[in-house]
C-alpha cells in the first residue's frame, strides 16, 4: 500500500537574520568614513570596478561601485560555492560591508573561506578605486615549510618547497582522505593539486569536482606555507591560470559508457577487453560515484571466501532471500535469478582484475548464512572503502588503453529516424561542445538523491531532513535523457532508508532495545535489519525514530558499547522519567509511558507477543535516568528508474528493447528491489553484473 506522497524539500538552507543597530549620542564621534563626511574629500574614482579571489570550490567574484566618497554598492557571484554554506554568505556580506564602509568586517559563521574571498576581492576593486598599484609578485625565502589542516577526514599536512622566486615542490605527506576520491587515482586531489599549483604558479587552480573539500585544504595549506614564506597568498589566489581554448570535439567509437561508477567501470573494461574502442563520459573529476563512498560491500553466494570461512551458501538461498522482500509484487524475478546465479564469478571477476576481497560478515547478525563480501579494510557499517573497487578497474581499464573524459556530463541521447541510439552529446566545463557517435550507449549514470524534484514525484514518504552521502552529481540525468527517447520509468514505492543516531550510531549496528516512532509507538522488532527497522518508521510516516534506553548508577542497561558512550553525551535528551524524557523531544508522555510500559511488560515475560523479537534482545527499560536518541533518516540509493531485460538493454514504454541502448547499476533499478534494502552488497554487486552484461550486448550488437 503506498502512503500519502509528501512534496518536501531535501536541503535545507538556514538563512541568517541580520540585526543592525545604530546608537548615536550628542559626544558620538563622528564617523569618518567618505559616504558619512559630505565634506570629505574624495578617496575614490568613481565607477565600477570588478575582481575575484578563491572561495571554497573556486573563484567568487564581485563587482563593486563607488563614488568618489563612498561604496553605493556590490553585485557578489558565488555560484560556485555551495548554496547552502557559502552561497547563502552573499548577502549578508554585502550588507555587512555596505553598512561599514570597509572590508573589516566579521565572517559568517561556517562560511569563513568564501566570506575570506567575498572580502578579499571587495578590497581589491577599492584599492583599484583608491588608484593603488596591484603589488608585484612576491618572492619566497627559499626552503620547505609545512602547514596542517582540515581535509575532508581529518587533519592534513602538507610540505611546500619553494626557490627564491616559485613554488617548486608540494607533498602531501600525511592525511586520512577516501581511497579512491581523495587520493589513489590519476585524477585524485592529492596526485593532482600540488602539480597543478606548480605548474600555473597559481591557489586559482581549478578544484577537482566532486573532491572539492580535499582540494581546497590543500589550497589552503599552500597558502599558509606561502605567507610563511614571506610570500604574497592573496596575489596567488587570483594569479591568472592560463587555459587553452574552448574547443568543440567529436569522437567516434564502437561504445560509449555515461558514467564511472561501479557499473560504468565494469562495463567499459568489458568492453574495452573485448577488443572494442571505448569512450568514458564521467560528470565529475573522479571516477567512483556513489560505489567509492560506500563501505565497500559486495553480496554474493557460493564463493570461494564462503568457503574459506566455512559457509554453505547456494544461488538458490540467495535467490529466496532476495524475493522474500517482494512484498508489493513489482521485483523481476528473472533479473534477481540470473544475478544470483552469476553472483560467485562476479565476485571472481573483480578478483581477476585486482579488487581484493578481505573477508565475508553478516553485517547483521539476524541476516544468514553470511554472504556479505568486504573489500581490503572494510567491515561492520563503515563508508568510504568502495574505491577498492573502483580504483583497480580505473587502472585496468586506462591500462588496456581506455579513454576517460572527466568533467564532461552527457546532456542528451542521439537518435536516428528509427528511434534507435546512436550516440550521445555531452558539455565539458569550459563550455564546449561533445558530440559521440556510437552504434551502442551504455547509461550508468547512477540515481536521482539530489535532485529534490524527482524525489518528491517518485517517492510515496520522503523525509524532510533524509541525509545522503552520495555525490552531489546525483541529480537522475541518465534517467530523464532516456525516458526523453522512449524509455520506461518505473516509479518506486521508495527509496533505501536507514534511521541512524548521529550521537552513538544506533540504527546501523547491533543494538536492538525499544525503537519508537516519532508519535511514541513502537513498530517493529528491533532486532532485524536497518533497513527493515527504517521501512517500519516510512510505513508509520515517522520522518525520525527515537532509540529509548535508561542507565542505573551511570552505567547503560543495555549491553552495547554503542550505547554506554551515547549515554555520556549531555545534549543527548535525558531525564529522571519517561514523561520528562517525552516533553523534552515534543512527544507525547501519556503515549510513550505506554508503550515503554508494554514493552517492559514483555520483556518480564519473556515473549514479544507484538513484533516477535527473540527473548534474548528483550531488556527491559529501566533505571533511574533515561535517554531518547533522536534516529534521523539517511538514504544512499533510489530505487526504480529504467526498466532493463536480463540482457541488459532499456525497455521502452511497450517494454520492448530500445535499440542501441543499455543500462545498469542505479539508473536501472527497478525489479531488483522492492520498497526495502535487503542487505548490504546487493546495490553494488548487481551494478557490477549488469555494467558487465551491457557490455558484452553491446559489443555483439545483441
Amino acid at each position: 500500500m503506498k502512503h500519502t506522497k509528501k512534496l518536501l524539500s531535501l536541503a535545507l538552507a538556514g538563512a541568517m537574520v541580520l540585526s543592525l543597530a545604530a546608537c548615536g549620542g550628542d559626544d558620538t564621534k563622528p564617523s569618518e568614513t567618505p559616504s558619512q563626511t559630505p565634506a570629505a574629500e574624495a578617496v575614490y574614482k568613481a565607477g565600477t570596478y570588478t575582481a575575484e579571489s578563491l572561495g571554497m570550490n573556486g573563484p567568487v567574484k564581485v563587482e563593486v561601485t563607488v563614488s568618489g566618497t563612498a561604496i553605493t554598492d556590490i553585485q557578489i557571484d558565488a555560484s560556485v560555492e555551495t548554496e547552502s554554506i557559502g552561497g547563502v554568505a552573499a548577502d549578508p556580506m554585502k550588507t555587512k560591508i555596505l553598512d561599514a564602509q570597509s572590508t573589516e568586517v566579521d565572517t559568517e559563521s561556517g562560511a569563513t573561506l568564501t566570506c575570506n574571498a567575498i572580502k578579499a576581492a571587495v578590497q581589491k576593486c577599492l584599492d583599484e578605486a583608491m588608484g593603488k598599484e596591484a603589488p608585484e609578485a612576491a618572492g619566497y625565502q627559499a626552503g620547505t615549510y609545512e602547514a596542517s589542516v582540515k581535509g575532508h577526514n581529518g587533519e592534513m599536512t602538507v610540505a611546500v618547497t619553494f626557490d627564491d622566486a616559485s613554488i617548486t615542490d608540494v607533498q602531501v605527506k600525511d592525511h586520512t582522505e577516501t581511497y579512491g576520491l581523495g587520493y589513489g587515482l590519476k585524477t585524485s586531489p592529492v596526485e593532482t593539486m600540488g602539480p597543478a599549483i606548480v605548474e600555473a604558479q597559481s591557489l586559482a587552480v581549478d578544484s577537482v569536482t566532486s573532491a572539492t573539500v580535499t582540494s581546497n585544504a590543500i589550497k589552503q595549506a599552500v597558502a599558509e606555507c606561502v605567507t610563511k614564506a614571506g610570500g604574497d597568498a592573496e596575489a596567488l589566489k587570483s594569479a591568472v591560470v592560463e587555459k587553452s581554448a574552448p574547443a568543440d570535439e567529436t569522437f567516434d567509437v564502437d561504445v560509449v559508457v555515461v558514467g564511472a561508477g561501479a557499473a560504468g567501470l565494469s562495463a567499459a573494461v568489458t568492453a574495452r577487453e573485448a577488443g572494442a574502442n571505448v569512450l568514458v563520459l564521467e560528470k565529475t573529476g573522479v571516477t567512483g560515484g556513489s560505489t567509492t563512498r560506500s563501505g565497500g560491500k559486495i553480496l554474493g553466494a557460493g564463493t570461494s571466501t564462503q568457503e574459506a570461512q566455512n559457509f554453505t551458501d547456494t544461488p538458490d538461498m540467495m535467490y529466496d532471500f532476495l524475493m522474500s522482500y517482494d512484498r508489493d509484487g513489482i521485483m523481476n524475478e528473472d533479473l534477481v535469478r540470473t544475478f544470483c546465479d552469476a553472483s560467485a564469478e562476479n565476485i571472481q571477476w573483480l578478483v581477476d582484475r585486482g579488487v581484493q576481497i578481505q573477508d565475508v560478515e553478516p553485517i547483521h547478525s539476524s541476516l544468514t548464512p553470511w554472504r556479505v563480501h568486504n573489500v581490503k579494510g572494510g567491515g561492520g557499517q563503515t563508508s568510504g572503502h568502495g574505491g577498492q573497487f573502483c580504483v583497480p578497474l580505473t587502472k585496468t581499464y586506462e591500462d588496456a588503453g581506455g579513454q576517460i573524459l572527466y568533467n564532461c556530463p552527457a546532456t542528451e541521447l542521439i537518435t536516428d529516424a528509427a528511434g534507435a541510439v546512436v550516440g550521445v552529446k555531452a558539455e565539458k566545463a569550459d563550455g564546449s561542445k561533445i558530440t559521440v557517435n556510437a552504434p551502442a550507449v551504455i547509461l550508468a549514470t547512477g540515481g536521482y538523491a539530489h535532485n529534490e524534484e524527482m524525489l518528491a514525484k517518485y517517492n510515496d514518504f520522503l523525509p524532510t531532513n533524509v541525509y545522503s552521502g552520495v555525490p552531489m552529481t546525483n541529480v537522475g540525468d541518465g534517467l530523464n535523457m532516456a525516458v526523453a527517447v522512449g524509455a520506461k520509468n518505473f516509479d518506486a514505492p521508495g527509496l533505501q532508508l536507514v534511521y541512524v543516531s548521529y550521537d552513538c550510531y544506533c540504527g546501523i549496528n547491533e543494538e536492538s532495545g525499544l525503537i519508537v516512532s516519532e508519535d511514541g509507538d513502537r513498530v517493529v522488532d528491533e532486532w532485524t535489519y536497518q533497513s527493515h527497522v527504517a521501512q517500519a518508521l516510512a510505513d508509520a510516516d515517522s520522518t525520525c525514530g527515537y532509540y529509548i534506553t535508561a542507565s542505573k548508577d551511570g552505567k547503560c542497561v543495555e549491553p552495547y558499547p554503542t550505547l554506554a558512550g551515547g549515554i555520556q553525551i549531555e545534549s543527548v535528551p535525558h531525564a529522571a522519567t519517561i514523561e520528562e524524557l517525552a516533553a523534552q523531544i515534543g512527544m507525547d508522555g501519556a503515549a510513550l509511558k505506554a508503550t515503554v510500559d508494554r514493552y517492559n511488560e514483555l520483556c518480564a515475560k519473556g515473549s514479544d507477543d507484538d513484533f516477535g523479537k527473540p527473548a534474548e534482545y528483550m531488556i527491559p527499560v529501566e533505571g533511574d535516568t533515561y535517554y531518547a536518541f533522536r534516529m534521523t533518516p539517511g538514504s544512499s540509493v533510489t530505487f526504480g528508474g529504467l526498466e532493463i531485460d536480463t540482457g541488459a538493454h532499456v525497455l521502452d514504454t511497450n517494454d520492448q528493447p530500445i535499440p542501441g541502448l543499455y543500462a545498469a547499476g542505479e539508473v536501472a533499478f527497478t525489479g531488483l528491489f522492492d520498497a526495502e534494502y535487503p542487505c548490504c552488497g546487493m546495490a553494488i554487486g548487481s551494478a557490477v553484473y549488469y555494467g558487465r552484461v551491457a557490455a558484452q550486448n553491446a559489443v555483439t550488437g545483441e
